[in-house]
């Protein structure tokens, strides 16, 4: 007779294990979808809806008080005003109310039609307030020895309104109006090919010129260390501080890169670098490769110089060229880390928006996805479909991924 054995990872031990290790990781997954997935839920039930940036704000019914005549003395006459208007422009407010305290001793002359007093609470009734529908009521009012004794002042009693006003953001209505209008015409096609060779340009471009700057550094000479803090430059360095200087330094009207041409016999004329197609957006991607190449270099070298030297001593012995050597010997280790630096570099391009609206402010044909939400959500104050852009390039980087980790990263074994 023989007895039972729980399966591998069933028992008493395995189980209060596991309860262990979700209560140790239960911190970093609350944190995880506070940070990372309530945003982007956000923003997918913003795209579903035709949002404006006013409608961020509920309609709400906002009160202003004042006492007007500048009485102070006993037997004053003044005017107690409240002015009251809705904060939209096109949502009505419904059963709007205000509610008062009116300080001992200030006695109130003949009322709006629509308030009433009870002791010291002053109740107005309003009703229903349409869009930036604004609405004043007037009260005399006479100053007693109670009032100027008691040292108040009407304002010092906060006035309560209430209301209710229909919450774009909270309702349950869904509309495809703003993927309609981000997909109407070419205009979207448009940028999402100059978003394709921006990302796919730039980043092959700064992966091969760090490749090329690895190369070029992997030897021990003078000066080695300080050529190194020389390539980490353009990475370091303050965007806004590198991408004046490249204006600065490309101006038709001043720059020294125009006046060198015209020196040289090589144009008639100056050249608008950054304000003509297609131009403007080769310049945009050569400062893409130029500014984050670095990145990728440090990376490269790295590897490189883990490499094991026995290889190369003996490729040396067997007469392979220098050529020969790194196709063989140095890019089949290197294989590894550039997949990776691919990965995150056509990320981070493809969601780059700081350096093209510093150069060009995505004029010229140099547009990027990107830079279309913030167009769509601030520019045209369409935050719906500034987020149904961002959707969509959520959408385009999961498909990249996804190709990326089912067939890349199965090639080079990550």
């Amino acid at each position: 007779m023989t007895s039972a054995v729980p399966p591998k990872g069933t028992g008493p031990l395995a189980r209060r294990e596991a309860r262990l290790a979700w209560g140790l990781l239960l911190p970093t997954v609350i944190s995880v979808s506070l940070v990372v997935i309530l945003p982007l839920l956000a923003i997918f039930w913003i795209s579903f809806k035709p949002i404006e940036l006013a409608d961020l704000r509920a309609p709400t019914p906002i009160i202003k008080e004042s006492l007007r005549g500048k009485p102070s003395d006993v037997g004053d006459t003044g005017t107690l005003e409240y002015k009251l208007r809705n904060s939209s422009r096109d949502k009505a407010i419904t059963g709007v109310t205000l509610t008062d305290m009116i300080p001992e001793g200030l006695v109130l002359g003949e009322l709006d039609e629509r308030c009433t007093v009870s002791v010291q609470d002053l109740f107005c009734d309003f009703g229903d307030l349409a869009g930036k529908q604004r609405e004043k009521i007037s009260i005399p009012v006479t100053l007693t020895q109670a009032f100027v004794d008691a040292g108040v002042h009407p304002k010092d009693s906060i006035p309560v309104m209430t209301g209710d006003a229909e919450n774009i953001l909270t309702n349950f209505e869904f509309s495809l109006e703003n993927y309609a209008r981000i997909f109407d015409g070419d205009e979207f096609w448009t940028v999402f090919w100059v978003t394709l060779f921006y990302t796919i340009v730039g980043t092959v471009g700064a992966l091969v010129f760090g490749l090329f700057a690895a190369l070029l550094l992997n030897k021990s000479f003078r000066g080695q260390g300080i050529l190194r803090g020389l390539y980490l430059f353009p990475y370091v360095a303050p965007v806004i501080a590198v991408a004046f200087t490249w204006v600065t330094l490309f101006d038709p009207f001043s720059g020294s890169a125009n006046a060198l041409l015209l020196q040289m016999g090589v144009t008639q004329e100056a050249i608008n670098f950054f304000g003509q197609r297609p131009l403007a957006l080769i310049m945009v991607t050569v400062f893409e490769i130029w500014r984050y190449f670095p990145l990728s270099f440090l990376f490269i070298l790295a590897r490189m110089q883990s490499i094991d030297t026995d290889m190369y001593e003996a490729a040396d012995m067997d007469g392979a060229s220098p050529f020969q050597k790194f196709w063989y010997l140095s890019l089949p280790q290197l294989l590894g880390i550039l997949s990776v630096l691919f990965l995150l570099r056509f990320i981070w391009t493809f969601n780059k928006f700081d350096d093209i609206f510093l150069l060009t402010g995505g004029n010229a044909g140099t547009r990027t996805l990107t830079v279309n939400v913030y167009e769509q959500a601030f520019a045209v104050s369409n935050i719906g479909a500034g987020a149904a852009v961002a959707v969509v390039i959520f959408g385009c980087l999961l498909v990249f991924s996804f190709f990326f980790f089912k067939y890349v990263s199965r090639e080079e074994g990550l």
